[in-house]
């Protein structure tokens, strides 16, 4: 029972973690959104830079537009992020076996990662593809079908699609979770232990308010640059899901990588890195949020982890 119930805390931490992500990080990722689905077109860039988009946002739809799709966001995130960081405490635990030195191992991190990245992808594809929907359409109707909220959109995207037009875009969401969560975690993971091996050390205090800034600190830290190369490493597969999911052509092919390739000719490589900017100043700030939530809200429930 208790080992259920220590399960069950990890899936309440990880719930906490996505909202505090979203938060954080929805109006950077309206931005990120709009440039890959408006800046990837055989007509030209719409918005100069992620600055120019912003300020187009906020004058003509006003700081609502930076939130859009965010309810959907809220509710896939809490229960992607729930499942996400659940099911990998919990694979990492089962892998560790003969690993009880307190380091680390690759061979721990990298399947544990990559199964719950690939098993949230099912969850992620329609919540996202309503997102994005949501939020490329500005004040006018942008590509033949107005929606007044996800639930009318999904409703709709149902309706004219079908089920496989809701998983619009799994293909690449699937590889952008597998490799960017084994990334992710890999550099949390080793970020950390050396930060604590360091900060640990007898030359620093050992003051509760000193304990309580240093895991802030390190939560903070290890958490950001974690969520930058996990999009360093994925970039061009979002590119590639944005465009297969809001591109209102149904005969688009849904091969990421081929769609990556369109992309390249079209834009060249800026053009598979659209959106960079903003991403990268997300990624940051709403991994950092993530991981300190997702580690004291671990306090909290009383789960004890190295």
């Amino acid at each position: 029972m208790a080992a259920a119930g220590d399960a069950a805390k990890e899936y309440v931490a990880g719930a906490a973690a996505g909202v505090a992500q979203v938060v954080v990080g929805h109006p950077f990722d309206t931005v990120k959104v709009k440039l890959q689905a408006h800046n990837t077109t055989a007509h030209g860039k719409v918005y100069k830079n992620a600055f120019h988009c912003t300020s187009r946002i906020l004058l003509e739809e006003g700081i609502r537009g930076l939130y859009k799709g965010a309810s959907s966001s809220f509710i896939g995130i809490a229960v992607e992020s729930s499942l996400f960081f659940g099911t990998y405490s919990q694979a990492k635990q089962l892998l560790q076996g003969n690993y009880e030195d307190g380091r680390p191992h690759l061979q721990v991190i990298i399947p544990s990662a990559a199964c719950s990245g690939a098993l949230i992808s099912c969850i992620l594809t329609p919540t996202e593809l309503t997102k994005c929907r949501m939020q490329v359409q500005g004040k006018d109707v942008m590509h033949g079908t107005r929606y007044s909220s996800p639930l009318d959109c999904a409703v709709k995207t149902l309706e004219s699609e079908g089920l496989r037009g809701i998983f619009r875009g799994g293909l690449a969401t699937l590889f952008r979770e597998a490799i960017g969560n084994a990334v992710f975690f890999c550099t949390y993971e080793y970020s950390r232990y050396w930060m604590h091996n360091y900060l640990d050390s007898p030359r620093f205090s050992s003051s509760s308010h000193f304990v309580m800034a240093k895991d802030i600190g390190i939560g903070v830290m290890s958490g950001g640059i974690s969520g930058m190369a996990f999009w360093t490493a994925t970039l061009p597969l979002d590119v590639a899901k944005t465009v297969i999911q809001t591109d209102p052509d149904p005969h688009l092919s849904r091969n990421p990588f081929r769609v990556l390739s369109m992309v390249y000719k079209r834009a060249g490589m800026s053009g598979c890195y659209a959106g960079l900017g903003p991403t990268l100043a997300r990624a940051f700030p709403a991994n950092a949020a993530a991981i300190v939530a997702w580690e004291y809200s671990a306090k909290i429930l009383g789960i004890k982890r190295g």
